[in-house]
């Protein structure tokens, strides 16, 4: 949990969820629409709003597999050191 908490606490201010990501300067920006906290914010608004796209969906889908292809192995690596 402590490791979730590590990747996610900076990517979830770093996205769309709090500030409109035009107002931001333009590097930040950038970093803004290359986070995967970003696709998923504007997919769950999309879906709420009834205007979500399959490509959206397959989005977050896929970004959501890698993450857990790639920090699944090493959490479960720190699980299992740890005791």
């Amino acid at each position: 949990m402590s490791l979730a908490m590590v990747v996610l606490f900076p990517l979830t201010p770093a996205s769309n969820t709090f500030v409109a990501p035009h107002t931001m300067p333009g590097w930040l920006h950038a970093l803004v629409d290359a986070n995967p906290v970003t696709h998923l914010v504007t997919t769950v608004r999309d879906a709420m709003a009834g205007t979500a796209t399959l490509g959206q969906v397959g989005t977050v889908l896929l970004a959501s597999a890698t993450l857990v292809t790639f920090f699944g192995p090493l959490t479960m690596h720190a699980y299992r050191t740890r005791q």
